[in-house]
């Protein structure tokens, strides 16, 4: 039996419906039903009683299903062992964050390297303001960043963290004594921007940009993120940011507000398509598997 048939019969076994056992193989109901018939002539049984409403296995394929499972299970890891041993000896996969709270992921770091103990991750802190350059530079090969992230040479891969907004504001500042922020009030006030970064992604960050742009002509280039911090704090600025930035900000002449009515920020992982590697694919899967940390 060949392994695409061995695939073929226990997912059929699993679904008991040759529909979803088609779709979930990606392949059509006739080769399906095409690789059941030949194997039940290779055994001269029936594998699966089935008419119009039912799909149900037989005795003999039950026990066929049990005898196949570990067979599967071997080869896949088998096939596992193989890759990551192409993987070398080990090195370094670089990380670049957009996110303050490197040390909130540590759970993915963690996994990672229990995982693969010859590779090391290197995390540091990537620019907003270019904040794609390091990709196309080769100097990371992954970055954490909001999205969406719509360039035609970039993968964006599992989401890693889902957090609240929230309104950055001076201590003195208009807004301060209040408890909470909304979109609407946004637009009256001056927010940061850079010349570097897609204007799509910027204006994803801050949705009221548009609207406080047209209104005011108001911005304040930022190229870095001390000045993002400092111009906040002297109240020349407004900021929204992930909700992180309260803990990781947390100074006295700057009170941080939630945000009400917008959706929270998505972070995912990105890589260079052309420079995508199983490192980098061992590490996306870590992410996959444990799911987003929300916040």
């Amino acid at each position: 039996m060949e392994i695409r048939d061995i695939e073929i019969f226990l997912t059929l076994a699993e679904e008991l419906h040759f529909g979803r056992t088609a779709a979930r193989l990606h392949v059509s109901v006739a080769r399906v039903s095409q690789a059941i018939k030949k194997q039940e002539r290779a055994i001269g049984a029936l594998l699966f009683d089935r008419d119009n409403r039912n799909v149900r296995l037989t005795a003999v394929g039950s026990r066929l299903r049990e005898d196949l499972i570990p067979v599967r299970d071997g080869l896949h890891a088998g096939l596992q062992r193989a890759r990551l041993s192409a993987l070398g000896t080990g090195g370094a996969l670089r990380v670049g964050s957009l996110l303050l709270s490197g040390y909130d992921l540590e759970r993915y770091w963690a996994c990672f390297r229990e995982r693969h103990p010859q590779w090391e991750i290197q995390l540091s802190f990537a620019r907003f303001v270019d904040p794609f350059a390091g990709l196309r530079r080769g100097d990371i090969d992954v970055l954490i960043a909001w999205l969406p992230v719509e360039e035609p040479d970039l993968t964006v891969g599992p989401t890693i963290t889902v957090e609240r907004r929230i309104l950055g504001v001076s201590a003195d500042h208009a807004l301060s004594a209040r408890a909470s922020a909304s979109v609407g009030m946004l637009s009256d006030f001056c927010h940061p921007t850079t010349e570097s970064a897609p204007n799509y992604w910027v204006n994803s960050f801050t949705s009221a940009r548009a609207s406080h742009e047209s209104r005011t002509g108001r911005s304040r280039v930022v190229t870095n993120t001390e000045d993002l911090v400092h111009l906040t704090a002297t109240g020349d600025i407004v900021t929204v940011q992930p909700c992180h930035a309260a803990r990781y900000w947390n100074r006295p002449d700057l009170r941080w507000l939630p945000i009400t009515d917008m959706r929270p920020l998505r972070y995912a992982l990105v890589w260079k398509t052309s420079a995508e590697t199983d490192v980098i694919r061992e590490f996306a899967d870590v992410v996959r598997e444990l799911g987003p940390r929300y916040e």
